[in-house]
């Protein structure tokens, strides 16, 4: 499950990586970039097939349009690529709500004989990756109007493997465009995402203040040796 994640880059490079702009009403409203620990329900930038010139801020946790209560969001933070096309939610936002989500790296948890080590995981063929992800639209009570999404996540591939069972789905950027085109057929879209190559992915041990949402500063995504067992 992909529950943690960075953004530490600029506006301006987001933009230009992915040749969109922020709305400038949405940046003032926005927790201003770099993000060194998204969590679910951050606000975060995606782009939507319906509007590809433009980065839009969006809560992340999916919430479907017949949900009750935004808390249903908090449960649907990931969709798994094996079971979307079982979901009427799902299955219904992959025919007309897809969207990309940036990233420049994300976090995963592995059992070792010290606890739980984080590691943080980035692309080394390009700086800021797009995940595949799928937006929804929801009316609150008060009448508000809240646009949310999830993250698809897929088996993993080998790097990642040692770390964790599953993996968001990364984007080639050549894939990019292909997963925002609403003429391209759900199923297609869905057969289209494949594990990063893992010899295009890196992995390093973080501080494990990672854990702590409240913990965002630089040093969340520097390398720091993990302590050594007495078999070391």
């Amino acid at each position: 499950m992909c529950g943690r994640s960075s953004l530490s880059k600029t506006e301006k490079e987001i933009e230009e990586r992915f040749n969109a702009t922020f709305y400038s009403d949405e940046l003032v409203q926005y927790n201003p970039l770099p993000n060194f620990n998204v969590a679910p329900t951050h606000r975060h930038p995606v782009i939507t097939s319906d509007d590809r010139e433009h980065l839009q801020i969006f809560r992340w946790g999916f919430i479907p349009s017949w949900a009750k209560d935004i808390k249903v969001g908090y449960k649907m933070i990931n969709a798994r690529k094996e079971s979307i096309m079982d979901k009427s939610f799902y299955k219904s936002a992959l025919r007309s709500r897809r969207c990309i989500v940036p990233f420049d790296g994300f976090y995963e948890w592995k059992k070792t004989q010290n606890g739980k080590q984080p590691y943080r995981i980035v692309t080394t063929n390009t700086e800021i990756f797009s995940v595949a992800g799928l937006w929804s639209s929801w009316d609150s009570t008060e009448g508000n109007t809240i646009y949310s999404f999830t993250l698809i996540t897929q088996e993993p591939n080998n790097l990642v493997k040692g770390i964790h069972n599953r993996m968001p789905a990364i984007l080639l950027p050549e894939q990019e465009e292909l997963w925002l085109d609403e003429n391209i057929k759900p199923e297609e879209a869905l057969n289209q995402l494949e594990p990063y190559p893992d010899e295009l992915m890196h992995a390093y041990t973080v501080s494990t203040r990672v854990g702590n949402v409240r913990e965002n500063d630089e040093n969340l995504i520097k390398e720091i040796k993990p302590p050594k067992t007495l078999f070391d």
